[in-house]
């Protein structure tokens, strides 16, 4: 397995400048107190496509904030293989399942070129005792991650393939929309096979799925581009509902 890389390199947008802020950490904070958080982060040069931000079993010492780019979390099974557990995208964190255990239960891997905030957990456990909100922001974090997990299993133990592809979608498309970008057109950082591999299918059934889709006029699909394109029918088939503003809600 590749080795881990040691990010610890200077690096350019502060929190308060970045644009990720009211979606990461520092929401938690007042203006004032960002620069304190600011001072405990590491960041560095960019991961290559490929590359790993840490190993299943390294010990755990801290979280890491995606920048810019993507990364996959994944185990290995008796028989060697990987099995995906997530994708991380901008202003996500990842890393926090090792405070169990004070070992990373999982391998993170850039899927493309990616850029990361490491954030101390020491460091940042006590910045977080004198700044409640910021322990709130951490809470709540880890809650979200509990209930994606649970939605996960329920996906991999009810939903048939169709089912499965239509809720990564539309999950896809409101995480990009909380980010200011479009969730009617977006790129999918991860491949077919990554896809499959997650939602427990085979590369195949992806395939021949996303062929349906696009015979259905659900979405167009070209290489990685996704446009969706009856982002209601979509929605419906995964389990959802739409708001007003055409974002997914209430996926079962």
């Amino acid at each position: 397995m590749a080795s881990k890389l040691n990010v610890r390199h200077a690096s350019q947008v502060a929190c308060r400048d970045c644009s990720l802020s009211p979606l990461c950490l520092p929401l938690a904070l007042k203006i004032e107190d960002i620069d304190e958080l600011d001072e405990i982060i590491k960041r560095g040069r960019p991961l290559k496509k490929g590359e790993h931000l840490f190993l299943e079993g390294d010990p755990f010492h801290s979280v890491f904030a995606v920048r810019s780019g993507a990364l996959k979390t994944y185990t290995s099974t008796n028989e060697g293989e990987e099995q995906i557990t997530g994708f991380y995208l901008p202003s996500e964190l990842v890393g926090l399942s090792g405070l169990d255990t004070d070992a990373y239960p999982v391998s993170a891997q850039a899927i493309e070129t990616t850029m990361v905030c490491e954030i101390p957990f020491e460091k940042l456990e006590k910045l977080a005792d004198t700044h409640p909100a910021l322990r709130r922001q951490l809470m709540r974090v880890m809650s979200k991650k509990i209930r994606e997990d649970q939605q996960m299993k329920l996906l991999l133990s009810k939903k048939n393939a169709d089912e499965r592809i239509a809720t990564f979608l539309i999950n896809l498309a409101s995480r990009f929309r909380r980010r200011g970008f479009s969730s009617q057109s977006f790129r999918l950082a991860m491949s077919r096979n990554e896809m499959g591999n997650y939602l427990g299918l085979a590369v195949e059934t992806v395939s021949r799925v996303f062929t349906r889709f696009q015979k259905a006029e659900l979405i167009h699909a070209n290489g990685k581009e996704i446009e969706i394109t009856n982002a209601m029918e979509l929605c419906t088939l995964a389990g959802g509902k739409l708001t007003e503003n055409s974002e997914a809600v209430n996926i079962q």
